[in-house]
């Protein structure tokens, strides 16, 4: 009979286990982070007013010019939400490791996987009531005309808010402090809002801005949108569009839990 090296013995006992993915505790950390946020009604305002708020702004700057509102309205009811739900996620994660709650979590039986999932639960379910409120806004009192159904338009919002909090809790990861999370807004959503086609259709581009451009998410966000404002059924590009930004916020949230440090040095 052969006999297991001490060493391998000692290995073996003191392995740490792997933490699967697990409902109940995704669930309580959503629900914990929901809770803090109860609490804090300015994150609240700037997550589900200001994009509204942005719209009303904009409406009115193109009072005048109706149509110019149906063109580019559609597009920013899917940016604005990205860009807040981004900017508020980086900093609520960052602010949960600087102040020594996430290691004090993940030294209890919570995987990374429980923590980002929770947290994209959290800010999810926070992203479904922002784009439900700027779509319904938007549609039904500001006079956006759309061709296709508004389920379409509030499905992409949704998702490009999703998409805005995945990159956030990406980019929290990178960051050592709350000033350093903004600074990655220039560097992460600025270069997606002027290659998006927002400003200028993307085949107008320089060759290689357009070849840039076909590689970030934010593209296919405002291509959908511009999907349903032009059509009014659910066309291939569409399910196209929407299935590249669902797969890139799945992507992001992926790499994120991959990157996610118990404390920022």
């Amino acid at each position: 009979m052969t006999t297991q090296p001490a060493t391998t013995r000692t290995a073996t006992a003191t392995a740490a286990p792997v933490r699967t993915l697990s409902l109940s505790r995704t669930t309580a950390t959503a629900a914990r982070v929901l809770r803090q946020l109860r609490h804090d009604p300015r994150t609240i305002a700037l997550l589900l007013l200001i994009p509204c708020l942005m719209l009303v702004l904009l409406r009115y700057v193109f009072d005048g010019s109706p149509h110019t509102f149906d063109n580019i309205g559609a597009s920013l009811l899917g940016i604005f939400p990205l860009i807040t739900m981004f900017l508020v996620t980086s900093i609520a994660t960052l602010r949960e490791r600087t102040s020594g709650t996430l290691e004090r979590l993940l030294a209890m039986p919570l995987g990374k996987a429980d923590l980002i999932a929770g947290y994209a639960l959290a800010f999810g379910t926070l992203a479904i009531i922002q784009s439900a409120l700027a779509t319904g806004l938007a549609v039904w009192f500001l006079g956006l005309d759309v061709t296709g159904s508004p389920w379409l338009l509030l499905l992409v919002a949704l998702l490009d808010a999703l998409l805005g909090t995945a990159l956030g809790l990406f980019v929290s990861a990178f960051a050592a402090s709350e000033f350093q999370a903004v600074q990655f807004m220039p560097a992460v959503i600025f270069p997606q809002l002027l290659l998006c086609g927002l400003f200028t259709p993307r085949s107008e581009m320089h060759p290689v801005l357009e070849a840039i451009s076909d590689v970030l998410p934010m593209s296919y966000a405002v291509d959908g949108m511009n999907e349903v404002l032009h059509h009014t059924d659910m066309t291939a590009t569409f399910v196209r569009d929407i299935a590249i930004v669902a797969g890139c916020a799945l992507l992001v949230l992926t790499l994120g839990a991959a990157t996610l440090r118990r404390r920022t040095a």
